[in-house]
């Protein structure tokens, strides 16, 4: 009997240690948060280029998820893929990155509020699906922003959500505080993820109030909304981080890469701002308040960070995604 407890203890050991890594072996870059749930670091790509070029600029280790936009439809409904995409997505996949694509944006088609009512609705779900199987996407984001949240945003993500479903795509969601009343519960609980966009509270648009656009404040506001009032779960949201600037001022430009700040500007990654004398005040997020964010989305239980957007960062120990990293680590 003694010889077989002494077996059987072997045995239970070795599973033991098997199960471990295995488990490890899920998320081999970003670490496991103590329940057991990885902490995502999601990344939009703005492609405005050669998707095969600017993807190549990114580090691949440091993000679990990226997000191309915007690949948008037509006023027929048709999607056209942008030049270097499938290199783009055999890349992040070769990294063990999980690719998405998202429509819409702040300045989607205006045609695209068409596209969604029901009458055109199943057509576009069909183009989005054949994309996302085409070119082996693994799921969709949906941006639909201001106005374009009308009484068809409902049934187009119900729809989507059962197109995706067979295919198993994830569906995410790009989402604004400010008017998150006109997304109903129903919606909202169709997300794998939801991606608080915690930044624009003011810039360009808004000359008249200038200061910080995406305080510290703000995202914890912000959380709270999407967690507390609309009961998303805190593994399902995903905070928003700004890698650029806004300039306020009689003489400076609007919008900044966070990445042209910290190099027109020494020191600039310490603080979350820079006066220009004679022209103006620019506003950003510098290392201090990134590392300050991600930590809250750390002890809240978040399901990551998102960033807006990727090429917008800087190099070395500037770098905002290499200070995220280190905060997670």
């Amino acid at each position: 009997m003694k010889n077989s407890k002494i077996f059987i203890q072997v045995i239970c050991l070795v599973i033991a240690l098997t199960s471990c890594a295995k488990s490890k072996a899920l998320a081999p870059d970003i670490p496991d948060k103590k329940e057991g749930k990885a902490f995502f670091v999601v990344g939009y790509l703005f492609g405005h280029g050669n998707l095969d070029t600017e993807s190549a600029k990114l580090d691949f280790t440091k993000i679990t998820h990226l997000n191309i936009a915007f690949l948008n439809p037509d006023a027929q409904g048709v999607i056209a893929p942008s030049t270097g995409l499938a290199a783009a997505i055999t890349r992040a996949h070769e990294n063990k990155v999980k690719v998405l694509f998202s429509f819409g944006g702040g300045n989607a088609p205006v045609h695209l509020k068409e596209l969604i009512k029901p009458g055109k609705r199943t057509e576009l779900i069909k183009e989005l699906v054949k994309l996302t199987n085409t070119y082996n996407f693994d799921g969709v984001d949906v941006d639909l922003e201001g106005d374009f949240i009308d009484l068809n945003y409902e049934g187009l993500i119900v729809e989507l959500s059962n197109a995706l479903k067979p295919h198993k795509k994830l569906l995410t969601a790009a989402v604004a505080t400010w008017n998150g009343s006109a997304i109903s519960d129903k919606a909202l609980a169709l997300f794998d993820l939801v991606n608080i966009m915690s930044y624009d509270q003011t810039g360009p648009w808004g000359k008249d109030r200038p200061g910080p656009h995406s305080t510290y404040e703000a995202a914890e506001t912000d959380f709270s909304y999407w967690n507390k009032s609309r009961a998303v779960p805190a593994n399902k949201l995903i905070l928003g981080l700004p890698f650029y600037g806004y300039g306020f001022g009689p003489a400076i430009q609007e919008s900044y890469t966070y990445g042209d700040i910290v190099k027109g500007f020494p020191g600039a990654e310490l603080v979350d701002f820079v006066v220009v004398p004679n022209q103006g005040t620019i506003y950003y997020n510098g290392l201090p308040t990134i590392k300050k964010k991600v930590d809250f989305a750390l002890k809240k239980q978040a399901g990551g960070v998102m960033i807006w957007q990727l090429l917008g960062d800087a190099t070395g120990d500037k770098s905002l995604l290499t200070a995220i990293n280190t905060s997670i680590r």
